[in-house]
């Protein structure tokens, strides 16, 4: 029997928007390439997380980057983010990171977390337990099928995964 807490490390693959709500979702990718995870989130987010993926420094420091900043102000450095539940639909994360030497849990929604990991070139971790419960795909390893990709992105059902909620 698979341990449901047990991490395994994802990148984000893309951006793309869903053609039913037209909202933003991330998709990220594990490192082995086997197994894709949607996240829906808020425009907001998807902008912060576009404009870190294209390398684009705005000319003032937008959120993200200012708790980024904070936290390397206050001595602390970002371990890891990790996607921990899902919960009706809603994903849930925890930032792990360490202020003088001591490990610190921070709640957040994935979407802050994903943005603030890219920021800080942490790694991203998602719970088996959150991927078997999502409407992941698990591909073949090496056999990225671009069509079999394309149909279960076409398929997507916000209600089916981890939307994005306030």
């Amino acid at each position: 029997m698979e341990d449901k807490n047990v991490l395994r490390e994802f990148k984000i693959k893309g951006l793309m928007m869903d053609p039913v709500t037209n909202s933003p979702i991330v998709i990220l990718q594990d490192i082995e390439e086997t197994t894709l995870l949607p996240i829906w989130v808020d425009i907001f987010q998807a902008n912060a997380i576009a404009l870190q993926i294209e390398r684009i420094d705005p000319p003032r420091p937008m959120t993200h980057d200012l708790l980024k900043n904070v936290i390397f102000h206050l001595g602390g450095q970002i371990e890891k983010i990790v996607l921990t539940e899902l919960r009706k639909s809603t994903f849930f994360a925890v930032i792990h990171l360490h202020v003088d030497g001591n490990p610190t849990l921070l709640d957040s929604r994935p979407s802050d977390a994903i943005a603030l990991a890219l920021r800080t070139d942490a790694p991203i971790f998602v719970t088996e337990e959150v991927i078997a419960g999502s409407r992941s795909l698990t591909l073949d390893q090496g056999k990225l099928d671009p069509e079999n990709v394309r149909d279960w992105l076409e398929n997507l059902n916000p209600e089916d995964l981890g939307e994005y909620k306030m």
